[in-house]
Parts: C-alpha cells; sequence; structure tokens
C-alpha cells in the first residue's frame, strides 16, 4: 500500500481510567471490555456490497504530454474492477517547457514515438486520445447560480441552464472551458442535493466548478495532435487526472490535497465532498533542482540528473559524510573530472525543495476550502520519489503526508513506488475508462439536430 509518512502517536487514557460525568453524579469507567459494546446502538448493514466500476466498453488511449516525458497508454477497464495496460510508450520530452508547446516539429516527432511503441503493443492503431491539460494557465473558479423554477419539479432542462449560465459566466476574453463540474445544487433551503432532478421548488441553486485555460494555446496543442494523425477526444485538468489514480474514494469524500511534483511545475488538486474543488499550478518541478546542481557544479544536466537521483536528498543526515562522487564538468578550461561531496550535493537540492513546498503551503492557506484543504496531503510525481521529500513535507505543511502511486492498475510502465511518475497518465486512463461519471452523475445530454439547424435549436433551447 502507498507510504504513509509517520507522525507521533496521540496518547490515549489508560484502561480503566475513570472521569467524571459533569452531572457529577457518578464515575464512568473508560474501559475497552467487549461487554460494553453490546449497549451500543450499531448502523444498520449495507444493503449491498459497493459494485465495482461499471466501466465503459472498449480500448481506450491516453496521452500524457508532460515537460520531461511525453507518454501515450492504451488500456481498458477490466470486471474486478481494475483497468489493465494493453500498450505503453514513453518517450523524453521533446519541444515541451511548462506544459507549453515550444518547438511543434520536435514535439510531434516525440508524440508519434510514443504513442507508435503503445500501438504496437497494444496490436491496435489510436485515432482519438484524452490529453492532460497542463498548459494554457489553467485556472480554477467557483460559481454559484441561480435558476427560477417557479413551484413545479425540476428538469433536464433546468440542471442544463444551471450549467450553461456557469459557462457563460466563466467565458472571457482569450480564455476556453474546459470542465464544469457541478459541486452540488440547492432546491430552495435544502442544500447538498445531488440531483436535483424530480425535486419540487422556488428556485434551483447550482454551485460549479469551472477550469479554463488560454484559447490560443489550446488551439495549439489541437494542431500538433492534427499533424501526429490524432484527435483530442478530451482534455482532462492534470490535478484531477492525479487525483483519480492516486486517491481513494473515501480520502475523496473526507478531504485530501493531491501535490504532484512533475519535471517544470507542481499542480496541487484539492478535493472534498467526493468533488475537484480546486487547482493550483506552481512553476517549479524537478527539472530546476537539475539546473541547479549543473549550474553550482559546472556540470551537464545529464550528469546533474544522475547525481539528484542516485545520490540526491532533500533532508540532510549523519550519513551523508563527505564521499567524493565524480562528475564531469563542463567548459573548456575544465579539467575532465572533478569530485564533489554527497552533502555539497544535498546543499544543493534542499533549499529548491524547501522553497516549492512553501509555494504549496501558501497556496494550500490561501485557498479559502476550510476542512478540504487542511486534511490530508498526498505526495505524487516523479519529483516526489527524491528521498527525504516526505518528511520535510510533513514538517514545512504541517499535515498528514502520505506518498501516493497509481492503484487499481495492472502492467503500468513502472511498479510502486516508481510508478508516481506515471500517476497523470494513470487517471488519464481511469477517467477514459469511465471514472469522470463520479464527477458529474447529473447527464443533461441529449440528441439532437445537427449542423446549423441543430446549433440553432440547441442556441433557443438554453436560452428559453
Amino acid at each position: 500500500m502507498n507510504d504513509l509518512i509517520p507522525v507521533p502517536p496521540e496518547k490515549t487514557p489508560a484502561s480503566g481510567r475513570r472521569r467524571r460525568t459533569r452531572r457529577g453524579s457518578r464515575d464512568v469507567a473508560l474501559t475497552t471490555d467487549t461487554r460494553a459494546q453490546h449497549h451500543v446502538l450499531a448502523l444498520p448493514p449495507p444493503r449491498s456490497q459497493p459494485p465495482h466500476h461499471a466501466w465503459r466498453q472498449g480500448v481506450f488511449g491516453v496521452l500524457d504530454i508532460g515537460s520531461t516525458k511525453i507518454t501515450c497508454l492504451i488500456g481498458r477497464g477490466e470486471p474486478d474492477g481494475t483497468i489493465k495496460v494493453l500498450g505503453k510508450g514513453w518517450q523524453r520530452s521533446e519541444g515541451v517547457r511548462g506544459g507549453a508547446i515550444t518547438d511543434i516539429r520536435r514535439a510531434e516527432a516525440a508524440i508519434r514515438a510514443a504513442v507508435g511503441e503503445a500501438e504496437e503493443q497494444a496490436e491496435r492503431s489510436l485515432t482519438d486520445v484524452v490529453v492532460n491539460l497542463s498548459s494554457g494557465s489553467p485556472e480554477s473558479r467557483l460559481f454559484n447560480v441561480r435558476w427560477p423554477v417557479g413551484g413545479r419539479e425540476v428538469t433536464d432542462a433546468d440542471v442544463r441552464r444551471i450549467v450553461t449560465e456557469g459557462q457563460l459566466r466563466a467565458r472571457s476574453e482569450g480564455r476556453s472551458v474546459i470542465h464544469t463540474l457541478p459541486l452540488a445544487y440547492a432546491v430552495d433551503d435544502t442544500t447538498g442535493v445531488v440531483d436535483p432532478r424530480g425535486h419540487v421548488c422556488d428556485q434551483l441553486t447550482g454551485r460549479l466548478h469551472v477550469i479554463d485555460a488560454a484559447t490560443g494555446t489550446l488551439a495549439t496543442l489541437e494542431a500538433l495532435l492534427a499533424r501526429a494523425e490524432l484527435k483530442i477526444r478530451a482534455l482532462v485538468s492534470a490535478p484531477l487526472a492525479s487525483g483519480l489514480a492516486v486517491l481513494d474514494r473515501e480520502e475523496r469524500d473526507l478531504g485530501a490535497t493531491v501535490v504532484d511534483m512533475g519535471g517544470d511545475t507542481t499542480t496541487l488538486g484539492i478535493f472534498g465532498e467526493g468533488q475537484l474543488i480546486h487547482t493550483a499550478q506552481i512553476g517549479v518541478g524537478g527539472r530546476h533542482i537539475t539546473r541547479d546542481l549543473a549550474r553550482i557544479l559546472s556540470t551537464s544536466e545529464e550528469t546533474a540528473e544522475r547525481l539528484k537521483t542516485m545520490y540526491g536528498s532533500a533532508n540532510f543526515s549523519d550519513d551523508d559524510g563527505e564521499d567524493a562522487l565524480p562528475i564531469e564538468l563542463i567548459g573548456e578550461s575544465a579539467a575532465p573530472l572533478s569530485r564533489v561531496s554527497r552533502s555539497r550535493v544535498i546543499s544543493i537540492i534542499h533549499p529548491r525543495i524547501e522553497e516549492t513546498l512553501e509555494l504549496v503551503r501558501d497556496r494550500l492557506d490561501a485557498s479559502g476550502f476550510g476542512k478540504a484543504a487542511t486534511g490530508g496531503v498526498v505526495l505524487t510525481g516523479g519529483g516526489s520519489l527524491l528521498e527525504g521529500v516526505g518528511l520535510l513535507a510533513a514538517s514545512i505543511l504541517d499535515r498528514p503526508i502520505r506518498m501516493g502511486y497509481p492503484t487499481g492498475f495492472r502492467d503500468l510502465p513502472q511498479d510502486a513506488p516508481a510508478s508516481a511518475g506515471f500517476a497523470t497518465t494513470a487517471g488519464l486512463l481511469s477517467w477514459a475508462a469511465g471514472s469522470d461519471r463520479s464527477f458529474n452523475d447529473v447527464d443533461v445530454s441529449e440528441p439532437g439536430a445537427s449542423g446549423l439547424l441543430g446549433r440553432i435549436v440547441n442556441f433557443l433551447r438554453d436560452r428559453v
């Protein structure tokens, strides 16, 4: 199971200790005697066991365009509730920085190589893929939308108008809406309604979480995939995908935060009451550590990456010692080889990790989401694999910390805990296979006419 960062145990009263009730009438023994349990009213048993995921039929392809690697997975949902990976391919990322496309031709070549490798293993070709959204400066906003119902039953059309109005409010110049996630509804004074259809009320209120991104960046992404002969089946927020892979349902219900430590960015997803309620992105990641090492030690990024992964740590310890690690220097006047101590390597890594976690803490504290933002934090992503990150995070964030990696998947590119580097990709596959339904249980879609007539009908339907 996932690794839990140990915390000091809470003190519990010893068996048989007595305390006095407020009324002072008698002493009550605090005991673990099972006989006392006979006087406790137990909850009735559930009517049935929770069913396995009702996965969509078919095989799905997903594409994670990251700053350090580009990954393609092809898989399907299994009857036992797991997801089986049929094909996998990944390449070193080219033409991508900070999640944004900087060189279309190089990015296209990397995508074609990753997809081709996955297709060859799965023995099938992809025409469309579910893609992660990390570029285009994604933003997360909440909207409360009210709609007069007039004392009748709430219908699909009413719910659709709530969603449509939220999208219209979120729409701004140069931005496109990616997700419109209904968090909860209220029918008159009754709050916390999951599905308002069938309720009778005067006013329907919906609380919506809208995630949008820069339109131009999304158009570039679409053009890039078209060059690679692929269509975008769906765009999924990267924090949402990571949460699907590493959080269980109870964590999403009670409140938890997923921190995905990637190459150029670190993303946050705050979950509560089963929904994604806030996202944020910080422009610092593992590649910044690599560049710090390369710059300060006058070595190549390849050597710096090796030092980080093999000898790096987020914390100092008594075992660091002064063992000399060989490194190749760069520059015409540099000696071909030099040596550096492990403690020196850690002294370069520690400040950058500390900075990243302090930025995460500040974002959480400023998010304004109360209990959800103060709940447990799950660290995932390739950056979380660095030794000592969990302990440092527990100290800086002052929250329960555990290390997270995808669960419920078979044949991922790497086994746990290294699979944490594929959390976003695994979550995309879960979304494609059917996990998206839990984030919008109310299905307001309906068939309609196509073409110009269809657009006119839909326009009138949503505004009448």
